[in-house]
This record gives structure tokens, C-alpha cells and sequence, in this order.
């Protein structure tokens, strides 16, 4: 997304003269020649940055600087002055300004400096989404699924909900982990509670640090007022760190310290605050081998995967696909006005047997596109992206007979073999069957 910067300057030449070099570094700029000219552009666009005088003809930017923040807090302000003057400095940062720029003397900064707002402000982007109506969330009886996979990890998941236990999703991208999450909330004792979620591969270790644990006022350039951490915005509720895999190691023993004495201290502070919130934390990443090479602390694994739930790949509950399929169908169908409610038989084995790497997450997208694209009341092979569309194709220059369940079966197990590369006691385990009924099936198809 391009960050949309607007300037604000009573002196026509200079806003010229910064748009025509800001815009040609790719940014979209707005010009407004006073506060009240401002004060309708923020009022009716989406403006990430502001370049601000100090004077100007209806008042201070030093001043309005703080208006702007308190109003917009996601914001960044820069104030521009023709006469440095630290006072005036000062003050700017206490009011909230990233920062203070003499005009022409630090005409070189800008383009760097709005840089590093951009970055700042991408990641803040991507932050956070914070639920306060829990009620409107959904339960263990919203996940879709019958095969005894799926069932398994509900049944786990559903006698550690009633608990305050920290529990760890682990699992492939696109598995569910974040609707387990919920779910778990949902049934626990804090659904009057929050429920925040926070991916971690979203932050530097610094911003990470100050999202989770909160800041005081001064703590660092920019933070002009104390800010409540995630841990507290939870109270009472759920915090779910998702890719925890990703957490920097040295801010591993602060959660360490949250798990084991229910305390932390923001950044900034010495102050020791207590914490009262449900730790679920998920990744896709094998802890186990990160603790082995050193990339994550043993004391911090074994805190968090007191409780480890493994979701499976919707490869291995294929027989769970059509469920999903119809679910997605009429989910998307709904939204777009269609009356789609079935699929081609073709379609339909095709989907089931498909690898499906980026999982449930990958079968939605599949299925909204798929909607789309269908002009008749059933989904059929040419709605498919056409990757999915060759999978027959594939299929047939195998000499399969139509996709009958052993056919299937066949081109299930020798793509969960290449998967393995060929290593068949992981491709047993992935497919929850026996060694020997896999080396049975490998012979009766005639597979290497």
C-alpha cells in the first residue's frame, strides 16, 4: 500500500517543490495551505503522513500537532520550521511530532525519514485485531470436519478450554489455528472477556516488544504518552501469539516471565504490572528443532507447550473436503448473489485429491475464485484455477479409470510420498496408517 503524505504549508513554492520530490519517491501526496484546509483532507481521506510548518496563518504547528494525534494516533507528524529553535523542538516531540526539521538544512532527511515511517507504519498495519464481542464468535461446533483427525485435536482442545493451562497450535499454515483459538476462548470461563491476536513475524523486536508489553511515556522517540500493551488490553480474556516461532530471542525471557509469575514491565518502566490473561500460542515451525540449533529457549518451549495441540493438513482428512467445499460454496454464493450449491462430479474428486499446500486457507480461496468465475447453478471444471484443471489431466495420463476411490488412493499416496521424499515411515505417519499398510498399498499400486 502507498503511504499517502500530506503537506501543510502557507508558502505555495515550498509545497511544490517537497510534492514534486516526495512524489517522485512513489508516495501519493495532498497540499493544504492552512490548519482548516487540513483539517478537511484528514477529515475525508486516508492520510498516513503529515509534513507540517510551525507557522502558520490560522495557528502553531507545534500546536496542532497534538490535535492531529490525539484525533488520528496512527498519524505520523513531522513539523518543518524555517529557524531551528529547540524549545519549539521539544515541545513538538512531547506532543506526539516523530520528528523536527529545519527546511533546507535537512532537506536530505525527508526522503529517508519518511522511509522509516512508512516501514513503522506498515507493520503497525498488520498488527493486531482486537474482538470485545466474544459472543459473536463461534465454538468447537462451527469447525467442520468428521474424520478422527480433525475430532481428535477438537476433543483435545475442548477439555483444555475449561482450564487457565497455556496452550500451543502447531500445524501447517492455513490449518485453522487462529479458529481453534477462538474456539478455545469461546469455551473457556473468559469468554466475557477479550480476545486479542497478535502475529509476531509482523514486527521488529523493539515494536513487538511495545505492542505486547506496552510503553511509558518517553520510553523512545515518538512514544509522547503512555501506552497500554496487549497483555493488558487481554485482561481478563485471551492473548493468541501466533507465529511465536518468529519471537526474537531476547524477548523470549519477558514472556518466560509473564508465564511463570503472571508479571511484566513496559518498556521504559521499572515498574512490575500484573498480568491476567490465557496464553495460546501458535506456530508452523518445528520448536523442538529451533531449541536444538539454539533459536529458541527450552525453558520458554516447555512453558508454552504444556498443552500441544497438532492440527492436520487437510491433506490428511480428505474426506473432510467435500464438507468443506459445500460450507465455502454457499458461504461465497451468499455473498454474491449466486445460487451455486453443488459441484461437477469431476470438480468434486479433483478437489479431494488435490495437495492443497496452503490448506484451508488455499480451499477458500479456490472455492471464492471458483464462484466467481460460474455462470451456471453447479461448479464445474472450468470455474477451477487451471493448475487444479491439469490434475485431471495428470490423472488420466496415469491411466487411471475415471477417480473411483482407488485411484485416488493411488495418486494420494505417491504425492504424499514425493512429499516425503520418498521417506515412507513419515509418509505413514502423515497419512495415520501403518507402516505395513502402507508398503501393502505401495505394492498392490506397484509405487517406488
Amino acid at each position: 500500500m502507498i503511504p499517502v503524505v500530506l503537506i501543510i504549508d502557507d508558502e505555495e513554492k515550498l509545497r511544490n517543490l517537497l510534492k514534486r520530490i516526495i512524489s517522485l519517491e512513489g508516495y501519493t501526496v495532498l497540499e493544504a495551505g492552512t490548519i482548516f484546509q487540513a483539517r478537511q483532507l484528514l477529515e475525508t481521506k486516508n492520510i498516513d503522513i503529515v509534513l507540517c510548518d510551525v507557522k502558520l496563518p490560522d495557528g502553531n504547528g507545534v500546536e496542532y500537532t497534538k490535535e492531529i494525534r490525539d484525533k488520528y494516533p496512527y498519524i505520523e507528524v513531522v513539523l518543518l520550521t524555517a529557524y531551528g529553535n529547540i524549545p519549539d523542538g521539544v515541545k513538538a516531540i512531547r506532543n506526539g511530532a516523530f520528528d523536527y526539521l529545519v527546511k533546507g538544512d535537512d532537506n536530505e532527511k525527508i526522503i529517508p525519514l519518511l522511509g522509516s515511517l512508512s516501514e513503522k507504519l506498515a507493520q503497525q498495519k498488520k498488527i493486531v485485531h482486537l474482538e470485545k464481542q466474544p459472543g459473536d464468535q463461534q465454538g468447537f461446533d462451527h469447525i467442520i470436519g468428521n474424520s478422527a483427525q480433525i475430532r481428535t485435536a477438537i476433543e483435545l482442545a475442548r477439555k483444555v478450554a475449561t482450564t487457565n493451562t497455556t496452550v500451543l497450535l502447531t500445524g501447517e499454515t492455513g490449518t485453522g489455528k487462529e479458529v481453534f483459538a477462538h474456539a478455545i476462548h469461546n469455551s473457556s470461563n473468559r469468554i466475557g472477556g477479550p480476545f486479542v491476536a497478535l502475529n509476531c513475524s509482523a514486527f521488529s523486536k523493539d515494536l513487538l516488544e511495545s505492542e505486547l508489553f506496552g510503553h511509558k511515556a518517553g520510553a523512545f522517540t515518538g512514544a509522547s504518552k503512555d501506552k497500554k500493551g496487549l497483555i493488558e488490553e487481554a485482561r481478563g480474556g485471551t492473548l493468541f501469539l501466533d507465529e511465536i516461532g518468529e519471537m526474537s530471542p531476547d524477548l523470549q525471557p519477558k514472556l518466560l516471565r509473564l508465564i511463570e509469575n503472571g508479571t511484566y514491565i513496559r518498556v521504559g518502566d521499572t515498574k512490575e504490572q500484573k498480568a491476567d490473561v490465557r496464553l495460546i500460542a501458535a506456530t508452523n515451525r518445528n520448536l523442538k528443532q529451533e531449541v536444538e540449533q539454539g533459536q529458541f529457549r527450552e525453558d520458554l518451549y516447555y512453558r508454552i507447550a504444556v498443552f500441544n495441540i497438532e492440527l492436520p493438513a487437510l491433506r490428511q482428512r480428505a474426506n473432510d473436503i467435500p464438507l468443506l467445499v459445500s460450507h465455502y460454496l454457499k458461504i461465497y454464493s451468499d455473498r454474491i448473489n449466486k445460487n451455486i450449491r453443488s459441484t461437477a462430479k469431476d470438480v468434486q474428486d479433483i478437489l479431494v485429491i488435490h495437495d492443497w499446500k496452503g490448506n484451508i486457507r488455499e480451499l477458500k480461496n479456490v472455492i471464492e475464485r471458483a464462484v466467481i468465475l460460474e455462470d451456471s447453478d453447479t461448479l464445474t471444471l472450468d470455474s477451477l484455477p487451471l493448475d487444479l484443471q491439469q490434475t485431471r489431466a495428470s490423472a488420466e495420463k496415469q491411466g487411471m479409470s475415471a477417480f473411483h476411490l482407488a485411484s485416488a488412493e493411488k495418486l494420494h499416496i505417491q504425492k504424499v510420498l514425493n512429499y516425503t521424499k520418498g521417506n515412507k515411515a513419515e509418509a505413514a505417519r502423515l497419512m495415520n496408517i501403518g507402516l505395513a499398510t502402507l508398503y501393502r498399498k505401495i505394492d498392490e499400486y506397484g509405487l517406488k
